[in-house]
């Protein structure tokens, strides 16, 4: 069943018109980026792999290595690798990374955009999938302006629900806190010297049972930092929702549209 009976759609309410998160501060953007500390083996469990038009984004790229950054579980890392690009990987989560290293015949370790531990001019290309949102923009531009070769490419990505598909995704979102942070068409916000190169944007579905949008709630920065009394009220609202109010019975697997949008950068001048 790809969406419920239109008896059940919920009223309609605009989704964001946000270019990304905002946070009141820097430590904000520092707690909230680090809710991911736990949860990773549900996190690889149900969320999505990348559209191929990402990757496409590399075919051109300078030889040598790729840095995934903010690799977390290796969602994105498993394209590079079946690509047969030359792959590293770093996350600043250690829970991340074991279950990383349990997937993945990657070399990977601890780090940040900001602070790669990696010399310079190391890197024919960084990509940052489900990254750049958590970052400092300043100092990750220029630290992957320090680590990438001339003529190298960065590449952002982000998959997204697509609230705007369809009236009961936006309220389904919205009560897992999930997606709906960038407006269709967004542009994320990147320093000099890096310029905008090529875009891809994408609609495609991914099918779950009911119960695994559960587990897609509990990958989720809001859920993960936060403690059991929200959690117990979250989990209310998502099975009264998807069981009274949308009619779903217990197994039952639905079509979640999401939306890719990918970014490749080029330092100014560089062809």
């Amino acid at each position: 069943m790809t969406f419920p009976d239109p008896a059940h759609f919920p009223s309609y309410r605009a989704p964001s018109e946000k270019e990304a998160p905002t946070f009141s501060d820097t430590a904000h953007r520092q707690r909230s980026a680090g809710a991911f500390a736990q949860g990773a083996a549900t996190y690889n469990e149900v969320r999505p792999d990348y559209p191929t038009e990402v990757y496409a984004l590399l075919e051109d790229s300078y030889p040598g290595p790729v840095l995934d950054c903010g690799a977390g579980t290796g969602k994105f890392t498993a394209g590079l690798v079946t690509r047969g690009l030359s792959t590293l990987a770093c996350d600043p989560s250690a829970d991340m990374l074991r279950q990383f290293a349990a997937l993945h015949d990657v070399p990977a370790w601890r780090a940040t955009a900001e602070a790669t531990a990696l010399g310079a001019d190391t890197c024919a290309a960084v990509t940052c999938a489900q990254t750049w949102h958590w970052v400092d923009v300043a100092q990750a531009s220029a630290e992957m302006d320090r680590v990438i070769v001339p003529r190298g490419r960065l590449v952002l990505a982000w998959n997204t629900i697509d609230v705007g598909a369809d009236p009961w995704i936006l309220r389904l979102a919205r009560i897992m806190h999930s997606g709906d942070i960038q407006r269709p068409g967004f542009f994320p916000e990147v320093a000099s010297p890096w310029e905008l190169g090529d875009v891809v944007r994408t609609t495609w579905s991914h099918r779950l049972t009911v119960e695994q949008l559960h587990l897609l709630m509990h990958t989720r920065a809001y859920w993960l930092r936060n403690g059991a009394k929200i959690r117990e009220r979250m989990t209310g609202n998502l099975n009264w929702y998807l069981f009274e109010h949308m009619g779903f019975s217990p197994g039952q697997e639905v079509d979640i549209p999401y939306r890719t949008d990918a970014f490749s950068y080029r330092r100014g001048g560089e062809e």
